[in-house]
């Protein structure tokens, strides 16, 4: 039997069956039965000082209880100041319900204060866009829910008229069953398996898609029972545990990385694309093979439109499934000649961890003085290329950075997410200077929810990773130095917050412990030198 409500309840109701516990904006009165019907749904409405921010929270969260994210935004410029975090949604596949409020159709004829399209505005970066009806609000945010979880997850936006938002309406039930997992069959299956008999030197990339579909166990244990190295993408470094000895790190990014990684793959007979998205990966991965002249089976989530790499075998299928499908191949001795294993005692050569300071030791230090159970963020920068070779994750979704879209800004509100969601394992934040002073504001949501992330800024009033492009090309040092060190350690005290400065090993070890004890979040301005990523990434 059909049960009546508002729109908006129809809306928040499917939400919070979703999983959804938390979401994130900053409303204006064009939201406020959204706010209304998603607090009386048990979905907690935070207050932030700005919706990119909020969004980033919101991932934060998602990336430790696998709800999609709620990013509540106001009509016009609100909707606007979430475009950067909804583009960075559907470049991360991250799943996300954007709710906007808009001018009923009738009084936007002839009223254009804030008036635009928020469908055409969304449109190019999201999966889907929807205008709520009363009529149809549960089929409608059903449609988004299963929209944005898909498992190439992404940003579904559903805008709201004010009208709309109060009228009633019949919650329907109505729930789109989840597709069965597909397996790979048929003469390719078998020609899969064939070539996997046969191959001497094999080695999987892994990518973001393993974790979509819960397979990171059974790519393990694949792995493990043939002895395959497996190279990562940063976004799924863990799923085999990075001190593993089959486990090569992540790639795609760093061309010292690169350096080791590439000739360990081309010297491959046989590539297994396993979840791989290539999205993640720099021009340097632009075909890097040949299926001409290698094997290559890509197990894949969607088909192939990138055409960032193409394959002799393709299985468009679960990830889990295809992988499963693939053990019926008899195991063999491979990599007699232990190349996976110099290669990557070579990566720890190339990142080592014992450097007395600079940028390699204040991240070496902070993995030292960190337990293993910290989560962490990184924004983008010269730092997350470093940090993403050398931080050893122990399972996934343990580093969480924005990979496709390469967004600066994100690190500091993400970690308040992960500080959220798991309040049990130290959340970390690892920030340039640049990124940080986009979002220092959001401490003070940090200190209003009692979030005690542990953000680390990398100082060098420089941003180093365009200042290093801009030496490489010989070109003329402009607009990428600030003309003096701002003192982000006294911004933190004055938010609310504990801050500090250290120039060494020690005295970082001093404030990460300090900060593990803290009751408030804690800035940690670590002071470095220019030029401190040269030759090093």
């Amino acid at each position: 039997m059909a049960v009546e409500m508002r729109a908006a309840d129809a809306v928040a109701a499917r939400l919070y069956e979703a999983g959804c516990r938390h979401a994130f904006g900053m409303p204006g009165g064009e939201v406020l039965t959204l706010v209304d019907a998603l607090e009386k749904a048990g979905i907690a409405v935070h207050l932030v000082k700005h919706e990119n921010a909020g969004g980033f929270i919101g991932e934060g969260v998602h990336h430790v209880d696998g709800a999609p994210v709620i990013l509540l935004a106001t009509v016009g410029p609100g909707l606007l100041n979430a475009v950067n975090v909804v583009a960075n949604a559907e470049q991360d596949r991250v799943p996300m319900v954007v709710l906007t409020g808009c001018l009923d159709p009738d009084e936007a004829l002839t009223y254009t204060h804030q008036v635009l399209d928020h469908r055409a505005v969304l449109e190019p970066v999201t999966k889907a866009t929807f205008t709520l009806t009363a009529a149809e609000a549960d089929t409608i945010a059903d449609k988004a829910v299963a929209i944005a979880t898909e498992r190439r997850a992404g940003p579904v936006l559903i805008d709201v008229p004010i009208s709309v938002a109060d009228a009633p309406c019949a919650q329907k039930g109505r729930r789109r069953a989840e597709a069965a997992k597909v397996a790979p069959f048929g003469s390719d299956l078998a020609r899969a398996v064939t070539w996997l008999e046969e191959a001497a030197r094999p080695v999987i990339i892994a990518g973001l898609d393993v974790l979509a579909d819960d397979a990171a166990a059974a790519l393990r244990a694949f792995a493990e029972a043939r002895g395959i190295p497996v190279i990562t993408t940063y976004k799924a470094k863990g799923v085999l545990p990075e001190d593993h000895p089959l486990a090569m790190g992540g790639a795609g990014l760093s061309p010292l990385a690169d350096i080791h990684l590439l000739p360990l793959v081309r010297q491959a007979d046989l590539i297994l694309c396993l979840g791989y998205d290539p999205i993640e990966m720099r021009p340097g991965w632009r075909e890097v093979w040949d299926p001409a002249k290698q094997r290559v089976i890509d197990i894949q989530a969607v088909p192939n439109r990138h055409y960032m790499h193409q394959a002799g075998l393709s299985f468009t299928c679960d990830i889990g499934a295809g992988i499963g499908a693939l053990t019926a191949a008899r195991p063999r001795e491979v990599w007699a000649d232990g190349e996976p294993g110099a290669t990557k005692a070579a990566l720890g050569r190339a990142f080592p961890q014992d450097d007395a300071w600079g940028p390699a030791g204040v991240i070496a230090g902070a993995r030292a003085a960190l337990p293993a159970n910290t989560r962490v963020a990184v924004d983008s920068g010269a730092h997350r290329i470093l940090l993403s070779q050398m931080w050893q994750c122990p399972m996934p979704r343990t580093l969480i950075q924005s990979t496709g879209l390469c967004t600066m800004g994100c690190a500091v509100p993400m970690a308040m997410g992960l500080a959220l969601a798991d309040p049990d394992s130290p959340a970390v934040g690892f920030a340039g200077d640049g990124g940080f002073l986009m979002v220092a504001g959001e401490l003070t949501t940090a200190a209003d929810m009692g979030l005690k992330p542990i953000i680390i800024v990398l100082v060098d009033a420089s941003l180093s990773l365009i200042e290093l492009k801009q030496r490489q090309r010989q070109l003329k040092n402009a607009a990428v130095d600030y003309p003096a060190r701002h003192d982000v350690a006294a911004m933190a005290r004055a938010m609310g917050g504990a801050g500090t400065q250290v120039r060494n090993r020690a005295e970082l070890r001093a404030a990460i412990e300090a900060a593990l004890q803290a009751d408030t979040f804690t800035v940690i301005a670590a002071e470095i030198d220019r030029g401190g990523y040269d030759d090093r990434i």
